[in-house]
């Protein structure tokens, strides 16, 4: 796995730089990772479980691991456009592109700002509807607390509502894992992601535009996203594959990334069938 900063074009508002994890050959498939991790959260599915099938391109959001947040105003299109611009910086036209929660937020705003880029589309543990109001209100209380304290505390105590009670009860590495990503996230980065968050809009209205097959994944025990929401989600894409991890949570690609990474596999090999 090679770790590197990737420069953007001068005519890209925001960061210099995005911090990028990349892996493997073949199709290539950039995964996004959740709030409030970074891409380390990909580390075993470059040790080989996705990135000796395909090449795995997992960039640090902005504002989380080694990215710098840049100037622009909390918007998660700036991330998409982030994603667009690593394509051209790695000479891609097209890639498969999802993401876990936050990161498919992401994706989703890819697919609706770059649909041309898109040769498939991942969606785990997330959802297309904006915020409720209340939802909204929480995420802006908790971006002026970080702001406020300069540290992510007020982050950690929703950890374990992140895994699925499997994991709380039998991988409690994996939840110090989690834990360990968590304090390293910047705390200024994480009240900028809250706030992006909190102002997307609703992504319902663009699935059924969304020309490329899709995997949806969820994990079995998922209590943010959970099953329901990802069954309404791969009706509304035109040509969506929909598939459960078993004892998982919303952190499925984290809980057990073997069984993530397998229907991803899959699902990209599937598309050069096409």
């Amino acid at each position: 796995m090679t770790e590197s900063p990737h420069p953007f074009p001068a005519s890209t508002a925001g960061a210099d730089t995005l911090f990028v994890r990349e892996s493997g050959v073949g199709h290539p498939v950039v995964l996004l990772h959740a709030f409030p991790l970074s891409s380390r959260m990909w580390a075993a599915h470059h040790d080989g479980l996705i990135s000796d099938s395909c090449r795995l391109i997992t960039p640090d959001l902005r504002g989380a691991g080694r990215t710098p947040l840049g100037p622009d105003a909390p918007d998660l299109d700036v991330c998409a456009d982030d994603v667009a611009a690593l394509l051209d910086a790695a000479g891609l036209d097209r890639a498969v592109v999802g993401g876990v929660s936050m990161g498919g937020y992401v994706a989703l705003a890819f697919a609706r700002r770059h649909p041309e880029r898109l040769s498939g589309l991942v969606l785990a543990d997330t959802k297309a509807a904006a915020d409720t109001e209340e939802a909204r209100a929480n995420r802006l209380r908790i971006a002026e607390t970080l702001e406020r304290e300069g540290t992510t505390r007020v982050l950690l105590e929703n950890v374990p509502n992140l895994v699925g009670e499997t994991t709380r009860r039998q991988r409690p590495d994996t939840l110090a894992e989690i834990e360990a990503m968590v304090r390293e996230t910047p705390a200024r980065g994480a009240a900028w992601a809250q706030r992006a968050m909190a102002a997307r809009p609703d992504s319902g209205p663009g699935l059924a535009r969304v020309e490329v097959p899709a995997l949806v994944l969820v994990g079995e025990e998922d209590t943010i996203t959970p099953p329901e929401h990802a069954g309404e989600l791969a009706e509304a894409l035109p040509n969506a594959l929909l598939e459960t991890v078993p004892q998982a949570g919303h952190l499925a690609a984290v809980e057990d990334p073997r069984a993530f990474a397998g229907h991803v596999v899959r699902f990209v090999a599937a598309l050069g069938e096409d």
